[in-house]
């Protein structure tokens, strides 16, 4: 099969092996179709912004690896329309279509709940017995509200617990994650599993801490029965870029008990913050619980297993933030646990439990054909668009924000975007340009993917829909591109007026 995201007519052999006249008759009509769509790209390539084709070709990446959409919100027809129709990988723009998804199904009011049972008598401040905690998929679950669920559990009656944690990871069912399959980073937060249970993103902070001639790591939090040992060594550059990259995490003995740290650490970044994805997400919130709850001078002697809640009343059930203050962080920082567990749970709501990605997948599709968006060309593994195969169009990445608009939820969509050079991934990006603050724009990065989505708002009063798709070996040089073509659309976007 060939890959969606080849080039469209470049470099193209053809190879016919039988001489049948059915075979070289669809031969001769699937090149003849071929010609007709490099005859429209070239069309379609003469209409765009001069600045724009200069700036893809000084990176060296052929308009045959590129999608661009531009229309107005209040136009029929696009301004710009370049390989609309193409199948290309989104990177984490398609973290667009599970949040359309998420607040057409489950509204920008919805919450997940994390619910917690004493599983055994409750009097003077002691639990005697485990405490049972039922995940609900709560994506928001971080630091902070690890320790207002804590305080709310207090504020019940319990300090002490004489037996252990009993956690009920039932509402997902998700494949087993090798968390190095994607590009052999084990240790990046963004390759994370997702979970039922989830605490700080199911990553862990270490503290790096330059002192006189050595480097010392030190936990955030402190971890129960698991030794750090540093083997950094202090190096007196002032070049501080890149300085995560020069440390390597490993685990030296299999049941992961010691983490060794090695690499070079330069002496001019001062203390830094180092976050690692260490664990599945079941022992990472089982770290961070237990770690809070003795900070807080509560005592936990029992060990922790997976296990059934029951169905009696809870103890307490902890309620998340809404929806929509949860996507503002999901898509300004394009955090892939909290996209992959929002698209578990659509499929959980949907079709009921266990959470799964293909139940996932369903749902997102109804919602999108509901409001007449295409999923023809539409792939999806995670919705997190931390993916290899997942594909989507720009032409349905364009309906779908334009069909957001048509929602009583618009707002809280365009808000959850990063806004040009101002927050989120977009806080670097096009510094000094006019178009700093006026487009709330989804980014998207992969090794061979660059990519932006949403909405500018030009400085004609027009607000202007903008999707750009690069699918190329050199797509990270496509920034100077993206910035051309969102200051020609800042400038001349906006419908055709009377």
């Amino acid at each position: 099969m060939s890959d969606p995201a080849s080039p469209i007519g470049q470099g193209t052999r053809w190879t016919i092996r039988h001489n049948e006249p059915m075979v070289l008759a669809a031969a001769f009509r699937l090149f003849a179709g071929l010609s007709l769509v490099a005859f429209a790209l070239g069309v379609h390539a003469a209409e765009l912004p001069g600045a724009f084709v200069a700036a893809l070709d000084e990176a060296g990446i052929p308009l045959g690896r590129v999608a661009v959409v531009v229309q107005a919100l209040n136009a029929p027809e696009p301004l710009l329309s370049h390989n609309a129709d193409a199948a290309l990988n989104p990177a984490s723009t398609m973290k667009l279509v599970t949040s359309f998804a998420a607040l057409d199904l489950l509204g920008p009011t919805y919450t997940w709940n994390t619910t917690l049972w004493a599983g055994g008598a409750l009097a003077g401040g002691v639990l005697d017995g485990d405490l049972v905690i039922k995940g609900g998929g709560d994506p928001t679950l971080t630091l902070e509200r690890m320790w207002l669920l804590q305080r709310e559990l207090r504020a019940r009656g319990v300090q002490h617990i004489r037996g252990g944690l009993l956690l009920d990871t039932s509402y997902f069912s998700v494949p087993e994650h090798d968390p190095a399959a994607f590009d052999g980073e084990p240790f990046a937060p963004y390759n994370a599993a997702p979970g039922a249970l989830v605490a700080n993103f199911n990553a862990l902070a270490l503290r790096v801490k330059p002192q006189d001639d050595a480097v010392l790591i030190v936990p955030d939090l402190v971890l129960p029965g698991m030794a750090l040992v540093s083997r950094v060594a202090l190096a007196d550059t002032a070049e501080c870029n890149g300085w995560q990259d020069a440390l390597v995490p490993a685990f030296p003995d299999e049941a992961r008990r010691t983490l060794e740290i090695t690499g070079r650490y330069p002496r001019e970044c001062g203390e830094r913050m180092l976050m690692l994805n260490l664990f599945e997400p079941a022992a990472t919130f089982d770290f961070i619980f237990r770690s809070l709850w003795d900070e807080s001078g509560g005592t936990l002697a029992g060990a922790t297993r997976g296990g059934t809640a029951p169905d009696g009343v809870p103890l307490l059930a902890f309620e998340s933030e809404p929806l929509s203050h949860a996507l503002a962080r999901l898509n300004k920082y394009s955090n892939n646990l909290m996209a992959r567990n929002l698209f578990l749970t659509l499929g959980a709501e949907a079709f009921g439990v266990p959470g799964t990605p293909d139940k996932g997948a369903r749902a997102v599709r109804e919602s999108l054909a509901r409001h007449g968006v295409s999923t023809r060309k539409l792939v999806l593994e995670n919705g997190a668009g931390l993916s290899r195969i997942e594909r989507i169009s720009a032409q349905a990445l364009t309906a779908l924000l334009h069909a957001a608009q048509r929602t009583p939820w618009a707002a809280e969509f365009v808000a959850s975007l990063p806004l040009a050079a101002q927050d989120g991934t977009l806080k670097r990006r096009f510094p000094g340009s006019m178009v700093a603050g006026r487009a709330h724009l989804k980014t998207g990065t992969l090794r061979d993917v660059s990519a932006l989505a949403g909405y500018v708002h030009t400085l004609r009063g027009d607000s202007v829909s903008v999707v750009m798709l690069v699918n190329h070996p050199r797509a990270r040089a496509s920034e100077a591109a993206q910035r051309a073509l969102l200051e020609w659309v800042l400038a001349e976007g906006g419908a055709v007026r009377p």
